[in-house]
């Protein structure tokens, strides 16, 4: 995590915390302010039910009308001390009070100025101050039997009360409000913990990291990747494989397709469906070939997706080509050293015996041979790789006491496409290392190699004295991995035959059992405009 960067845990609780207090603060608003107004409210209709009990009384309108205020205030204090009000004051049409909390009040004129309406027949609720405190008041008028009104009753609640009750609301609504809030601090520190562990313990900076990192891997690989949901449809395709898409034919853009329906070829749902992985398979798609890997996709035991991996076939030939003319390069310039070595051991030998005449005339011999053999390929060959390749071969043979001979009856112009060189060295490579080992137990250890060039073909004969083709084998002979010489073998010609195949030519076998086998190879030859006369 970068330095001062929130984490997720920071940036979890803060905005809980935030969400949490901002909505208890609304409530708390909200809530106080109904609950102040209830209680009021409540307060309000307790006097008036209380005012309307009094100004119903019998004894309070005998009282009134015999003017003997001591039953009034007698019975308005044991209702007063029932009830928990403030006071209780019964006056008459004059507005002298008749009964008080104070009995030194009575006979007094009530204070407060808010009970001429209640002296005129209106029920009410006001606040003002006595003679005791500020009050929530209701005032009732009384009527005799007559209907007459012969006074009011005046119930009054302290606002004191009224606002403890409110302010007790109030703390209440605190408490739970902090307990809310500590619940969600504990809530947003569990959350963001959970939250941590689904992501491994990484902040969300480092996932976004990892994620442009992983991309941009995928992106630059060579390598076409697709990947599919359990359900087989298309959930990944990286820029090589949009761009083998394009090749083949298919739309650009694969994302959220059916896997099946894309391209039908793929076998990804039989990956899905078994669990079964698939490794460098050859697939078509349009007549494009591909090598193709196919793995399951499993987490938790459970099959989620699948993932393909795929790179163009050919591509896949041209380097399996340098690859294989490289280690016969190495090959054939290890018989040349390995000959060469061998004259050097006979040359010291002979100094060292002072026979300095048969010295030189071997000499001579070798120096004769060598300029024989390398300017019949040279003269015949312009392709100095492929010319060099053959004098490496020619050692080779030699060192197998095998006799291989060349021959070409035009000369053999430098191909217009480097390409074809390693495609040369491949095919005739390989026929003449199958003819080597096939000669290598017979009397006679002959191999003859021909070239011929005419109207833009090239034509290869490679000729052995082996011991034959069996004709049930002979459909056989280019499937990969099928050999007659042991495990780890039968590559050979299964590339001859492909690199025939992918330069448009033809093969073609001529083989007697005990006398040996001949190869014809035609193939297109398009050679460099400076070397076409």
């Amino acid at each position: 995590m970068k330095h001062g960067r929130m984490g997720l845990r920071s940036i979890t609780v803060l905005l809980v915390c935030m969400v949490v207090i901002l909505s208890l603060l609304l409530t708390d608003l909200l809530v106080s302010s109904s609950i102040g107004k209830n209680i009021r409210d409540q307060q309000a209709e307790k006097a008036r039910t209380i005012a309307a009990i009094i100004s119903e009384s019998t004894n309070v309108k005998e009282g009134l009308e015999t003017k003997t205020p001591q039953s009034i205030q007698e019975f308005t204090k044991r209702i007063r001390k029932k009830s928990s009000v403030l006071f209780i004051v019964v006056m008459d049409m004059n507005g002298i009070r008749q009964s008080h909390p104070d009995p030194k009040k009575i006979g007094k004129r009530f204070a407060g100025g808010d009970e001429q309406k209640s002296l005129h027949g209106k029920s009410y609720v006001s606040v003002s101050k006595g003679t005791l405190d500020k009050s929530l008041r209701a005032f009732a008028p009384i009527y005799n039997e007559k209907n007459q009104q012969i006074g009011a009753v005046a119930v009054g609640i302290s606002l004191n009360n009224v606002n403890e009750a409110i302010r007790d609301g109030h703390r209440r609504i605190v408490l739970g409000s902090l307990i809310g809030l500590l619940v969600g601090i504990l809530g947003a520190i569990l959350l963001a913990n959970y939250i941590k562990k689904i992501l491994f313990g990484l902040e969300p900076s480092e996932i976004a990291k990892i994620l442009e990192e992983r991309s941009t891997m995928l992106q630059s690989v060579r390598e076409g990747v697709i990947a599919v949901d359990k359900e087989g449809n298309i959930t990944l395709a990286n820029r090589s494989a949009r761009r083998l898409f394009v090749k083949a034919g298919l739309a650009p853009e694969p994302i959220g397709l059916s896997i099946q329906e894309y391209m039908p070829t793929s076998r990804l749902d039989d990956v899905l469906s078994t669990g079964e992985s698939h490794y460098d398979e050859e697939q078509f798609i349009n007549g494009v070939a591909i090598v193709v890997n196919r793995v399951p996709l499993v987490v938790n035991e459970e099959i989620v997706g699948a993932l393909s991996t795929f790179r163009d076939k050919t591509e896949v030939n041209i380097l399996a080509e340098q690859l294989t003319g490289v280690k016969m390069y190495v090959e054939a310039l290890r018989a040349q050293s390995h000959e060469f070595m061998n004259k050097l051991h006979v040359i010291l030998g002979m100094v060292q015996m002072n026979y300095y005449d048969e010295l030189k005339t071997y000499i001579h011999q070798l120096v004769n041979h060598r300029v024989d053999e390398s300017s019949s390929v040279t003269k015949s060959i312009k392709d100095h790789a492929l010319a060099g390749f053959l004098m490496g071969k020619m050692s080779y043979a030699r060192e197998e006491s095998v006799e291989l001979t060349f021959s070409a009856d035009e000369v053999i112009p430098e191909p217009s496409d480097p390409h074809v060189t390693h495609h040369l060295i491949t095919i005739i490579g390989n026929l003449i290392d199958n003819a080597i080992d096939s000669v290598r137990h017979q009397a006679s250890k002959k191999v003859s190699v021909m070239l011929v060039y005419k109207n833009n073909k090239l034509t290869i004969q490679v000729t052995d004295t082996g011991c034959g083709i069996p004709s049930d084998t002979m459909n056989q002979i280019f499937k990969k991995g099928f050999s007659t010489k042991g495990t780890s073998r039968g590559f050979g010609l299964h590339l001859v035959k492909q690199t025939i195949d992918e330069l448009g030519g033809q093969i073609v076998i001529d083989s007697f059992i005990n006398s040996g086998t001949t190869f014809y190879i035609d193939i297109p030859y398009e050679t460099r405009r400076d070397q076409v006369d």
